[in-house]
């Protein structure tokens, strides 16, 4: 996998997820909403942690600087 998510989307991408996965467990929404809130805070924390997004993959988008796109 490229590289395609960097510099600072990073981690707010992992902080992001990490808030929403906080909401989705105590915010004491219905099962649906905790469900979609728990599933977007993962996918956001893994595609930050990793630095790689297939939804940017897909549409040709990177966030990487030049020098940052070897394969990790």
């Amino acid at each position: 996998m490229t590289c395609n998510v960097g510099g600072v989307e990073r981690p707010i991408r992992m902080g992001i997820g990490v808030v929403a996965i906080l909401i989705g467990l105590f915010a004491g929404l219905s099962t649906g909403m905790a469900g979609a809130a728990l599933a977007v805070g993962a996918i956001l924390l893994l595609t930050g942690a990793v630095g790689f997004c297939p939804l940017f993959m897909l549409f040709g988008i990177s966030t990487c600087s030049l020098g940052a796109g070897a394969k990790k």
